[in-house]
């Protein structure tokens, strides 16, 4: 190559991909005629192994930024993991080192490579930032918008504080990564490095840390989107400063399958993570009394079983030795449309859910829904197409045991049908893509976002041992 021709940018390695700079159409958030897409960075911890509707979610918001015409540049740990838009020309990603969180489905960066990755994002930054939730991959996105002066956008996918309770004992483990990943940032890290002291702090100290940390995040941010007014008003309890805008995650009705084959009686359906914060032990003894009065009932478990605590996965493997409890294991998303066709109530226990892909797409597919959260409340018409029990084993198997009955009557069942297909229909992967898309234009030609004002959180309820700010 001669002297004086520039070296060209390596199409399948990351660290030569270049990020143009651009103009948008303030109208119709499209590259104009004589600019250049945006480049939108991706910034998530949870992009794998693992299925999740975070890891979906982020999927969909990555497609949807493509198909208008704009580049994605996705900045995750290394994983294994469903990757659909790998091969796409526009998008680019950097992986960083990790390690698995025992449990959690999710593998956790240090903070290898962090300083490299730092200056190099710093020196050539993309347009928007946008991050995931917290962890060491966030954080390496917030700073980087700090440093590169470029507009920070933070997603808050998970209620921090459930999440805390329930992984308590890796509080501390979560905690000393955070710290050391934060203390490679500095300009001086070595120096920093040496007076850290790392110590197993009492349960609950390692989660406060935690929360600080994120409220810091949230209040930096230019602009925190939530999937739920339940989230929303989390992250403002968590961090009361911070500008909030609820922008529900979309899901398009999945691919048609035929149904599975009836079984002799109802079929009850749970689809998800199988993990102890998702309730699955109460739904598991609601299951038994359900069982008392419908002997034929059946419940299905779709997710990946093997994976999870040791006391729940022989808990589950002794209720389907026990009769009626049908653990299926992983589905190709693809796939699970045969699973909800299949089925007659979709029943949810998690109290720890922002959103819940899952609900939405059973209600796209026409199924009842039980569930126990009253804040998850897009796709749920109580009364009409859902029954939202109690946190107890009682409530629970009487709200499945109601809907069961509600629907030996043919009007009802078609109500309800209709109503979770309208519900899940106003939630589209296109209708969260067009307002996300809204609101990186907006930022990036320095107009002000609106926020959702309606949020009331509930300031006068100490959380996690009071206030962080």
């Amino acid at each position: 190559m001669a002297d004086d021709q520039p070296a060209q940018p390596d199409a399948d390695n990351p660290m030569t991909f270049e990020f143009p700079r651009v103009t948008v159409d303030a109208g119709t958030n499209a590259p104009t005629a004589a600019g250049r897409p945006l480049t939108v960075a991706q910034f998530t911890d949870n992009y794998g192994p693992a299925h999740s509707g975070l890891l979906y979610a982020v999927q969909f918001l990555e497609s949807q930024v493509l198909a208008a015409g704009h580049r994605v540049l996705l900045v995750a740990p290394e994983a294994k993991g469903p990757n659909p838009l790998a091969g796409n020309p526009h998008r680019r990603e950097i992986r960083m080192p990790s390690v698995p969180i025992p449990g959690a489905g999710i593998r956790l960066s240090l903070g290898k490579d962090l300083e490299f990755r730092l200056a190099q994002l710093v020196a050539d930054p993309p347009d928007i930032v946008h991050v995931h939730g917290l962890g060491g991959v966030g954080l390496l996105g917030m700073w980087v918008a700090q440093r590169a002066n470029r507009p920070l956008v933070v997603t808050w996918h998970t209620d921090l504080e459930a999440y805390a309770e329930h992984y308590w004992h890796l509080g501390p483990f979560l905690n000393a990564a955070y710290r050391l990943f934060a203390a490679r940032a500095e300009s001086k890290p070595w120096e920093k490095l040496r007076k850290l002291r790392l110590k197993r702090p009492r349960r609950g100290g390692a989660q406060l840390e935690l929360l600080q940390a994120a409220s810091d995040m949230l209040a930096t941010a230019d602009l925190v989107t939530t999937p739920s007014d339940k989230t929303g008003k989390r992250v403002l309890e968590l961090s009361p400063g911070a500008k909030v805008r609820v922008v529900p995650n979309g899901a398009d009705p999945l691919p048609a399958r035929a149904p599975l084959p009836p079984g002799r009686g109802p079929r009850l359906l749970y689809v998800g993570r199988v993990s102890p914060e998702k309730g699955l032990e109460l739904l598991l003894d609601a299951f038994e009394l359900v069982r008392d009065f419908e002997p034929n009932a059946e419940l299905m478990i779709v997710g990946d079983f093997h994976e999870t605590t040791q006391s729940l996965r022989r808990r589950m493997l002794r209720a389907s030795r026990g009769g009626g409890v049908r653990l299926v294991g992983r589905v190709p998303h693809e796939e699970l449309a045969a699973y909800y066709a299949g089925s007659d109530v979709f029943v949810f226990p998690s109290l720890t859910d922002t959103q819940a892909l899952v609900l939405h797409e059973a209600a796209l597919c026409g199924l009842p829904l039980v569930v126990v959260d009253p804040e998850l409340n897009l796709v749920v018409d109580p009364g009409v197409n859902a029954l939202v029990a109690r946190q107890n084993m009682v409530s629970l198997s009487q709200a499945i045991m109601s809907m069961l009955r509600q629907l030996k009557d043919p009007a009802f069942a078609t109500r309800a049908a209709d109503r979770s297909r309208e519900l899940a229909g106003r939630w589209t992967i296109e209708r969260q893509a067009s307002e996300m898309l809204g609101i990186y234009t907006d930022l990036m030609a320095g107009r002000p976002v609106a926020v959702s004002a309606h949020l009331k959180p509930d300031l006068g309820r100490p959380r996690l041992g009071g206030r962080l700010h």
